[in-house]
């Protein structure tokens, strides 16, 4: 499961889905199928786990980054600027476009693969 790690959104809505997805792993904790459920959490736009926070990185391609860029467009609430944007004017998209390149140019610099941009993600154990 994949689930917003950045709980300083200011609408709240990524507290609320973190609470729902835990509420319901506590309502299956006695389901056997969930020692095998892992929990991935991802970062907003606005900030990136550090490196040595980081618990699996996914290489994205330059297509993927296209798809991503996509994706985050066809979602209406980000498709435009963003309502608490903070000193940063960049639209949603460009930000976590760069997050992800910025991610890639750290493990590059780390003397790991050279990608066009990196998802990255920390695992929550519960």
């Amino acid at each position: 499961m994949y689930a917003a790690g950045d709980l300083a959104d200011p609408h709240g809505t990524h507290k609320i889905c973190f609470d729902a997805i835990f509420a319901a792993l506590k309502d299956l904790k006695s389901s056997t199928f969930i020692d095998d459920c892992w929990v991935w959490l991802y970062r907003g736009a606005w900030q990136e786990w550090d490196v040595s926070e980081i618990d699996m990185a996914v290489p994205l391609s330059p297509d993927e980054v296209t798809k991503k860029t996509n994706a985050i467009l066809h979602h209406q609430s980000q498709k435009d600027r963003v309502m608490f944007q903070g000193e940063d004017s960049r639209e949603f998209w460009l930000r976590a476009r760069e997050r992800n390149k910025n991610t890639a140019v750290l493990y590059d610099a780390l003397g790991l693969a050279d990608y066009e941009a990196i998802e990255a993600f920390k695992r929550y154990i519960y």
